[in-house]
């Protein structure tokens, strides 16, 4: 399959899939920005890019409710 994300956004979608798996609920925003390193804008705009394409479903308002639609086969290792 060919990969329907960029390669700024897999890491993101890997480390949901990470977070779901180690910590069996879905990443915060400030997650992602202690993670990646981003500012609360960048994180928060990564989410609504991603579940605008279709590669993630969040339910806006509230916390921790990232499913990711991709499968983690699909995805790069997170470094």
């Amino acid at each position: 399959m060919t990969a329907r994300f960029t390669d700024r956004q897999g890491p993101y979608l890997d480390f949901i899939h990470a977070c779901r798996k180690l910590h069996r609920r879905a990443p915060a925003e400030t997650d992602f920005q202690a993670y990646f390193r981003v500012t609360p804008p960048t994180a928060h705009l990564m989410i609504v890019t991603l579940a605008d394409r279709g590669l993630i479903e969040r339910r806006p308002g509230e916390a921790r409710t990232i499913t990711l639609l991709v499968s983690p086969e699909d995805l790069p290792p997170l470094r």
